[in-house]
């Protein structure tokens, strides 16, 4: 009787387990999907919501997941589908999900408890401040991401974005866990400090984040993405395949994200020139289809070089300088790889 009894339990909690289970991998699907708060105002029929700013948002959001599941499936019909890549960035998605889901979040909320008493300023909600504010914001966007090529501590927690060697919208997710609080620290401080208002940057934050990840289609679904006369205008989604691209025409190159006057401005503006194939990836050799190389590889690599070097300053060196500075003086950063690359090109043009 207590063997039956005990047998009964097991079986109730073993099916307890699975339902779980079963409760969270459904709650991750929707998660990913971004479907929830779509399905709810869907399931109450109340559609005036969809006409609130949460419920635009609650629209839109679902586009991009939708999207890579379509362009998964064209790479499937037309036998281009580099799984390796979908593979790795749905692992960087699950991993990241389990350790940094709300890290972000909080740095952005306490930049501004931190900094808004400091602006000198305070923008208001009307049209000429919106677009001011999203000057402001690609500033802030385009200091952290020429950071983050420019002083390797911070290239080791951009560089699982830039691993995939091919392009497709599920690169969007693979990041390291901690590149979005560094991210959103710098953008956040630069935009609070120069008056922009919590409100507006939140939307601002929202639109960026959604075009950010649309830039990131691939030939699949969009094969020529120059965009005809938007290309001059604005950062397409062939901009940001060539700053992706290692090439040494297209290396640290278009660090904006829509609007792409800073690059003009900085002079790191560079288009697809459809002569020079895109060779997607890093420089270092490495295996793209390994989480643990893709996702760790730049901290392993960059401790064996302040191992390897001789004395305090120039271990010191390794942490800020440019990945492909050597203490030895054989550099190879991107800036001198590009510089030589334009250099013989000027001179067989002669």
């Amino acid at each position: 009787m207590k063997i039956t009894k005990i047998s009964t339990l097991n079986i109730e909690t073993i099916r307890s387990t699975q339902m779980e289970i079963v409760l969270t991998l459904y709650d991750e699907v929707l998660g990913f999907l971004r479907i929830s708060q779509a399905w709810e105002i869907l399931s109450t029929g109340d559609f005036s919501s969809f006409t609130t700013y949460a419920g635009i948002q609650a629209f839109i959001r679902p586009i991009i997941p939708l999207l890579i599941i379509f362009e998964f499936s064209l790479g499937l019909v037309y036998k281009k589908a580099d799984t390796k890549v979908y593979k790795i960035t749905f692992l960087i998605y699950v991993f990241n999900r389990f350790i940094g889901r709300f890290i972000a979040l909080g740095m952005v909320v306490l930049c501004i408890g931190l900094f808004q008493k400091y602006a000198p300023f305070q923008t208001e909600m009307t049209w000429y401040w919106f677009i001011y504010g999203y000057i402001v914001w690609e500033f802030g966007h385009f200091i952290y991401h020429y950071l983050g090529h420019k002083v390797r501590l911070f290239w080791c927690l951009h560089s699982t974005h830039h691993a995939p060697e091919s392009m497709n919208l599920s690169v969007t997710h693979a990041h390291f866990f901690l590149e979005a609080p560094y991210a959103d620290t710098i953008r956040t401080t630069v935009c609070i400090l120069l008056g922009l208002q919590p409100e507006m940057l939140f939307i601002i934050m929202f639109i960026d984040g959604t075009y950010g990840a649309f830039i990131h289609v691939g030939e699949n679904m969009i094969r020529d993405a120059r965009f005809g006369f938007l290309n001059k205008i604005m950062l397409t989604p062939s901009h940001h395949r060539v700053h992706h691209a290692r090439n040494p025409l297209y290396i640290d190159t278009n660090f904006c994200n829509l609007l792409n006057i800073w690059d003009r401005v900085f002079k790191t503006y560079q288009e697809e020139q459809l002569e020079v194939k895109i060779d997607y990836g890093i420089n270092r050799k490495m295996n793209s289809g390994n989480f643990f190389d893709v996702y760790f590889g730049e901290f392993l690599a960059l401790a064996k070089d302040i191992l390897n070097a001789p004395g305090l300053v120039n271990k010191f060196f390794y942490l800020v300088m440019p990945p492909g500075w050597h203490h030895g003086g054989a550099h190879k950063t991107a800036s001198i790889v590009r510089g030589d690359y334009l250099e013989n090109i000027a001179t067989q043009e002669l």
